[in-house]
């Protein structure tokens, strides 16, 4: 498996991680006609794309076409893909300053928030993110067990991820069959007992954090009724006069798409997703070790400090469920070598440029939700790419660099290939595309993908 080199540049620049931020900031960088850049773009998985790939909803195939965006990126001069590369095991950020003269880490927000609530960690209780890079195929998380047999599931949150978890347990098999959802998932999903999957948010649906076409899809479904009540729908005085002094369209439609929802009526569909708002988890409550329901409290808006947030009432309800998923935000990891703000759940930086006790670490940047926090969609990585390569070029022209030992290509490809065997280029990856799309393409599907990196190594490198 060669990998063609790029003639030397002034400046070699290594992004960590190979999703929207790295993409993103790999052609902002390429592109600049301020800076004669080479880019090599690394990844922990053999794959490309970060989220795009195991993060968004299988019947999101719209969303997931901007890989060829990413795809163009990646045929531009001076670019290198290496797969299964993973920092701090396989190098380490020095081994990285001995070859390049600027590091940028856009590896993501990978883990969910806790709720710290009683009984969390319960059996059938899980993180939304688990579940979503399962069903998507991703190879650390296959053979994570979901108990489908459960009739009745709970999501904490309801932002986009909460939506797609519950449109994923709601659609039909023939609906996902379409979709690149990995096979086992498939499997399990169809001979799921799901009935009643419940949303739960603890602000009014003014607040709700899911887009207005996501909110639409949900009431699209061919095999499952939407239930909203009157009261969940309503707005609260507070949210009523605050979209009376600043009117806001988006919010304003997506409050008279979630109001139309109301007694529509069940209509003899399968599944029913109820839609529940001013309500948060107490505690999920156990059955010998088991999740058997969960206990929420109704809240009700308040004013604090300019912002509104909910408080609780007195008033108490019990939900039956056999499975919980939380989708209450989430928060980078700390790697070895990078200063970590454990509060933010994001790598210490200002403007992008990485801190630490001293100040500015010359050299090291971060983009992306490492960089801000989990927020914004796909598209909202460029912008924060882009403005994190503006001080890296910056950096570059008044020589605030890393002075690397050797900065050479052929140098950094060779320590790779020492440290890992089974090293994916972007030829690799385009082979295993191909590999991906004709067996899906033999069962009528977009793509049947390979979900461990076993599958992956064999198919290629055939190792």
């Amino acid at each position: 498996m060669s990998q063609d080199t790029q003639p030397d540049s002034p400046l070699r620049i290594a992004v960590i991680g190979a999703g929207p931020a790295g993409f993103y900031a790999a052609d902002a960088l390429l592109k600049s006609d301020a800076v004669n850049a080479t880019v090599d773009l690394f990844d922990q998985l053999p794959t490309p794309y970060g989220l795009v790939r195991a993060g968004v909803a299988p019947d999101h195939a719209k969303i997931k076409s901007v890989t060829r965006k990413y795809d163009a990126t990646a045929q531009l001069p001076g670019f290198r893909f290496f797969g299964n590369v993973r920092l701090g095991k396989d190098v380490s950020v020095d081994d990285l300053k001995n070859h390049y003269h600027q590091i940028l880490y856009t590896v993501g927000a990978q883990v969910d928030r806790k709720l710290g609530i009683p009984g969390e960690d319960l059996n059938g209780s899980h993180s939304a993110t688990e579940f979503v890079a399962w069903y998507n195929g991703h190879p650390d998380y296959r053979d994570l067990k979901f108990d489908l047999s459960a009739r009745s599931v709970v999501i904490v949150g309801v932002g986009n991820v909460a939506v797609d978890v519950a449109r994923i347990l709601c659609r039909t098999t023939d609906e996902l069959r379409e979709t690149d959802i990995a096979d086992y998932a498939l499997e399990q999903l169809a001979a799921s007992n799901v009935e009643d999957v419940y949303m739960l948010g603890r602000r009014g649906p003014a607040q709700a954090a899911f887009t207005n076409p996501e909110a639409k899809e949900l009431g699209e479904m061919e095999d499952a009724d939407i239930v909203v009540s009157a009261r969940d729908a309503t707005l609260d005085d507070l949210s009523a006069a605050a979209l009376a002094e600043h009117p806001d369209r988006l919010t304003e439609k997506k409050v008279a798409m979630i109001q139309s929802f109301v007694d529509k009526g069940l209509t003899g569909k399968r599944k029913r997703l109820h839609l529940r708002f001013l309500v948060s988890p107490t505690e999920i409550t156990s059955d010998n070790g088991n999740v058997a329901g969960v206990d929420i409290v109704h809240n009700k808006l308040v004013e604090d400090g300019g912002r509104v947030r909910p408080k609780a009432t007195d008033e108490t309800e019990h939900l039956d469920c056999q499975l919980v998923f939380r989708s209450v935000g989430y928060r980078g990891l700390a790697l070895d070598g990078i200063p970590f703000d454990d509060w933010t759940g994001t790598f210490r930086n200002e403007d992008g440029r990485i801190m630490d006790d001293q100040g500015w670490r010359v050299g090291e940047y971060a983009a992306g939700w490492i960089k801000r926090g989990p927020s914004g969609v796909i598209g909202t990585n460029k912008a924060c790419a882009q403005d994190t390569v503006a001080r890296m070029i910056e950096d570059a022209a008044t020589g605030k660099t890393l002075q690397p030992a050797d900065s050479s290509p052929e140098a950094a490809e060779e320590l790779l290939r020492s440290r890992v065997a089974d090293l994916f280029a972007w030829s690799d990856w385009e082979k295993l595309d191909k590999l991906e799309t004709e067996r899906g393409a033999s069962l009528g599907r977009p793509r049947l993908k390979f979900t461990t990196r076993e599958e992956m190594v064999e198919a290629v490198l055939g190792t």
